[in-house]
């Protein structure tokens, strides 16, 4: 089984627990306007794209297994949206189970049904990415709605698997009063209790010049956690607790 890799990024501790490697697969439905990895928007592929077999990856990421077991790691499948090349993500997260790797997955949700719940035995933990809680402003950030994406969402909760949202908030689009209060209003609705703010930020800036492509923020000041206090608050208070 062969896919197509933008990167590999070792002793990575942002991306689920312990100390772990995390896999970037290329392609992604989604079009955020803040895109952090515009490069690996693109199912065909950019410079930094490589095809690679599900083995090959599994041998680079076995090479760190003292440190996940040392750590309580392991590997995440990230992007893009790694569900973009769906039948890839099942070949290397059985091919991990079987080597009794923990495994996350990083994901935007967005892709149909029989393909989101084709991955949900295969992984112990979701990191679920959460854009915006309005169908039509998620469409004006992402040039797509959310229906799917919550739909699968419910599909992940009710199959008792461990979610994490992940909300990257975003100067101007998602980050008032009332979107902590829509957002809090839709997390506790699904019965989720715990909520990881990703503040804004500019590492993606330049990517956007390399490729010749507009940046809708460029020049936009990055957001830090002091900065999202009220935000933070009024999530807790509404029973999800917020944190970074």
């Amino acid at each position: 089984m062969e896919g197509k890799v933008f990167n590999i990024q070792k002793f990575s501790l942002h991306d689920g627990p312990g100390i772990r490697t995390v896999v970037f697969l290329q392609g992604c439905p989604l079009r955020c306007r803040w895109c952090a990895n515009p490069e690996s928007q693109s199912p065909a592929g950019g410079e930094k794209c490589r095809v690679e077999t599900a083995e090959g990856v599994l041998r680079v990421c076995l090479q760190d297994r003292a440190f996940y077991e040392e750590s309580g790691g392991g590997v995440t499948l990230s992007g893009g949206e790694p569900l973009a090349q769906a039948a890839f993500a099942r070949a290397l997260l059985g091919a991990l189970g079987e080597q009794g790797i923990h495994r996350a997955l990083e994901t935007t949700g967005f892709t149909n049904e029989s393909n989101f719940l084709s991955v949900l035995p295969l992984t112990e933990l979701l990191l679920f990415d959460i854009k915006h809680w309005e169908a039509e402003r998620h469409r004006q950030g992402t040039g797509q709605e959310n229906g799917p994406i919550l739909q699968n969402l419910r599909a992940a909760l009710d199959a008792g698997k461990d979610v994490l949202p992940r909300i990257p908030v975003i100067p101007g689009y998602n980050d008032g009063p009332e979107d902590a209060r829509g957002f809090a209003r839709l997390l506790g609705g699904l019965g989720l209790k715990r909520a990881q703010l990703l503040p804004f930020h500019q590492f993606g800036e330049s990517k956007y010049a390399g490729l010749g492509l507009p940046y809708a923020y460029k020049d936009v000041p990055p957001l830090h956690p002091e900065d999202l206090e009220g935000f933070q608050k009024i999530m807790i208070e509404m029973g999800v607790d917020a944190f970074f």
